[in-house]
């Protein structure tokens, strides 16, 4: 079992930066390839960006490619999503997930476990 809690959302201007946080509970952490997703009001929930058991791996939505550095950091069983440059369009509820047996999933499906979100709105 893993519980995760999302930190680090908040209101940012375009063009802005903001580092998001998951800290994730339970000693198996570096068990879980891991994911953000992100989901607007009235849009289905979608991928962002992901890494495997080691963050040795990566993959991102091409949306969010060259602004967005997914990180994690096992030791302390957390997992980052650095976001900059950001735009309008990346407003929304942000979640971390965990996922025990495939890495770099875009499908929401494949994840076991959920944070409650954070948000991140971005003005102009």
């Amino acid at each position: 079992q893993v519980q995760l809690v999302e930190s680090g959302g908040g209101l940012v201007q375009s063009g802005g930066s903001l580092r998001l946080s998951c800290d994730a509970s339970g000693r198996t952490f570096n068990s879980y390839a891991m994911a953000w997703f992100r989901q607007a009001p009235g849009n289905e929930r979608e991928f962002v960006a992901a890494c495997n058991w080691t963050g040795g791996r990566t993959w991102y939505a091409d949306s969010v490619k060259g602004r967005f550095t997914i990180s994690r950091d096992n030791a302390k069983n957390t997992v980052f999503l650095q976001m900059n440059s950001l735009q309008i369009d990346d407003t929304a509820a942000y979640y971390c997930a965990a996922a025990r047996a495939l890495a770099g999933s875009r499908s929401p499906n494949n994840y076991d476990y959920w944070g409650q979100g954070t948000q991140v709105t971005v003005s102009s």
